[in-house]
C-alpha cells in the first residue's frame, strides 16, 4: 500500500509505504539484514563527496488485511554521518532516483528507519511530546514517542558480524527482536513510564515523510496507567531533555495538532486512524 498526502516537499507531507490496520506481533514481523540492502553510492563523485561535508530499507507483504500474518523488512546498515550527508544534505533531492519504486528512488540516501509509538493510556488518551528547541530535527514540533532501533543493542556494528555468524537466521531474528524492544526502550526513556505498564507493541505500518525521504516504523502500545500518572512520571524521564512538554490528548485533539507534526509522524497518526477504523468494522 502506498499513499501520499500533502503538497510537494512540505515538511508536513507524508507517504504511507505500508499499512497493517489489525497490527502484527513480534513473531509476525521478520527481518532480513544484509549488505545488499545498504545504501548504494551515487555515481556523481562531487555529490558523493559532499556527504563528508555536512541505511536503507524495503518491505514486502500482502494486502494488510486481517488474514495477512507475515511481513518481512529488508534492512541494511547505515550511520548518522551518512544520514546527515544524504537525507539532511541541502541537496538531498539530487540523491533521489526518478522511480515510482520507493527502494529504487531512495537507494542513494541513508534513510535510517526511525520508529514511533502511538501510546494509548488507560483513560483512552494518546501521548504526545513537544520537541525541545535544542534538537536538530523539527524543534518545537509535536511527535509521538520514538527514535530508532540500535543495531549495537544486538551486537551488530558491521556486516562482518553476519559473515562470521554460522546462523544468519539468528542474526535476522535478533534484528527483528530489536524492532520491538527498541520502541519499548524509547517510550520508557522519553516519557518515564515503567516497561511493565506497557503492552506488547503491535506493528501498524511504515510512514515516510516526503521531505528528506525519512522513513519510520510505527507501533501501537497500550499503557495501563492513567494520564495523570504519566504526567507525574514524565518529570523524571531519562530522555526528558529531548522534549519540553508531554500531552495526553484525545484523538480529535491530535487531529488539530498534526499541522505542527513532521510528515512521518502525521503518517503515523494516519496509520493509527486506519487501525481504529478497521477495529470498528470488525
Amino acid at each position: 500500500m502506498e499513499k501520499e498526502v500533502g503538497n510537494g516537499c512540505s515538511s508536513l507531507a507524508y507517504k504511507l509505504l505500508f499499512s497493517c490496520p489489525f497490527g502484527l506481533s513480534q513473531p509476525q514481523l521478520s527481518a532480513v539484514f544484509d549488505e545488499s540492502y545498504d545504501r548504494i553510492p551515487h555515481s556523481d563523485s562531487n555529490l558523493e563527496n559532499s556527504i563528508s561535508q555536512y541505511g536503507g530499507y524495503s518491505q514486502k507483504s500482502g494486502d494488510g488485511s486481517k488474514k495477512e500474518s507475515y511481513v518481512c523488512l529488508h534492512l541494511g546498515l547505515t550511520d548518522y554521518r551518512t544520514f546527515v550527508g544524504t537525507n539532511l544534505n541541502p541537496s538531498w533531492e539530487k540523491f533521489l532516483v526518478a522511480s515510482e519504486d520507493d527502494p529504487t528512488q531512495c537507494r542513494h540516501t541513508s534513510s535510517p528507519l526511525g520508529n514511533g509509538a502511538i501510546v494509548e493510556t488507560s483513560d483512552q488518551k494518546i501521548v504526545l511530546l513537544q520537541r525541545s528547541n535544542n534538537v536538530g530535527e523539527f524543534p518545537g514540533h509535536f511527535v509521538f514517542p520514538g527514535g530508532h532501533p540500535e543495531p549495537q543493542e544486538v551486537g551488530i556494528e558491521t556486516h562482518e558480524y553476519c559473515k562470521c555468524s554460522k546462523d544468519s537466521e539468528l542474526v535476522n531474528k535478533k534484528v527483528s527482536q530489536e524492532m520491538f524492544e527498541s520502541i519499548i526502550r524509547e517510550v520508557v526513556e522519553e516519557i518515564g513510564v515503567p516497561a511493565t505498564s506497557l503492552s506488547d507493541p503491535l506493528f501498524i505500518g511504515i510512514s515516510r515523510r516526503v521531505l528528506n525521504v525519512r522513513p519510520a516504523i510505527f507501533f501501537f502500545i497500550k499503557c495501563s496507567l492513567e494520564s495523570k500518572e504519566i504526567h507525574q512520571l514524565y518529570s523524571k524521564a531519562q530522555d526528558g531533555y529531548e522534549s519540553t512538554q508531554l500531552y495526553t490528548v484525545s484523538m480529535i485533539e491530535v487531529e488539530h495538532m498534526t499541522s505542527k507534526m513532521p510528515g512521518c509522524h502525521q503518517g503515523g497518526f494516519a496509520l493509527y486512524k486506519l487501525m481504529v477504523e478497521a477495529l470498528k468494522k470488525n
